[in-house]
């Protein structure tokens, strides 16, 4: 059952997640945002256009990290991070600090991400990026742009940042994140074997998730 207060931190597995906005340019043809109601697993995640503070979001994930064991603080809710740029950096730093004063047992940091935070933001973010996330999953989902614009919907003012995507991806792997990993949707007719080709030219890690029909 689905709780009613939105949810800006939420655990998944051996992970606590951060839901820091629900805006997106893209609206994937197989996003769950849409499919199950705003709802992951019981956790409420429609800010309603309420986004947290990075105040707000330290305090609640502090508490949340006190309460059992973890392996990564995940930027991942139901809308792409980079869209909140300035708070993804001040938490993230802060969460570097508490590992450099082990406040915690041995974490990462890790960000999900569209790829298009550049684009999002009109400038280069993988150096600043790079201070304080550790590991980068970026959804690439698409081994064509044709293919890409297809499955990822992006608005119109993107449709031509497929390319933005893979230079993102790339920039990743030369700035020296721990792990790149390039991510996609199994059963959206993407090409597993063209991606994973992808991947290795870029020096990346491919990930391929289920696809996510119904809560389960």
């Amino acid at each position: 059952m689905t709780q009613n207060t939105p949810k800006t931190v939420y655990r998944f597995g051996n992970n606590v997640y951060l839901n820091i906005t629900n805006r997106c340019p893209n609206l994937c043809a197989f996003c769950i945002k849409t499919k199950w109601k705003m709802d992951f697993h019981g956790n409420n995640l429609n800010l309603q256009g309420n986004e947290p503070t990075a105040p707000e979001v330290l305090r609640v994930l502090e508490q949340e990290l006190r309460q059992a064991p973890f392996e990564e603080v995940v930027f991942c809710g139901y809308g792409e991070p980079t869209m909140r740029l300035d708070v993804l950096l001040y938490v993230a730093q802060t969460l570097k600090g508490w590992q450099a004063q082990a406040k915690f047992p041995p974490f990462k940091i890790r960000l999900n991400t569209n790829g298009l935070g550049c684009r999002i933001n009109h400038k280069p973010i993988v150096a600043d990026l790079r201070r304080v996330v550790d590991i980068v999953n970026v959804s690439v989902n698409a081994e064509t742009e044709e293919k890409w614009l297809k499955l990822v919907r992006p608005e119109s003012e993107y449709a031509d940042a497929y390319p933005d995507v893979i230079s993102f991806l790339r920039d990743c792997v030369e700035a020296g994140f721990e792990k790149v990993i390039l991510s996609c949707v199994e059963n959206t007719g993407a090409d597993t074997n063209a991606l994973a080709n992808l991947a290795q030219q870029c020096g990346a890690t491919l990930y391929v998730r289920s696809f996510l029909d119904e809560q389960n």
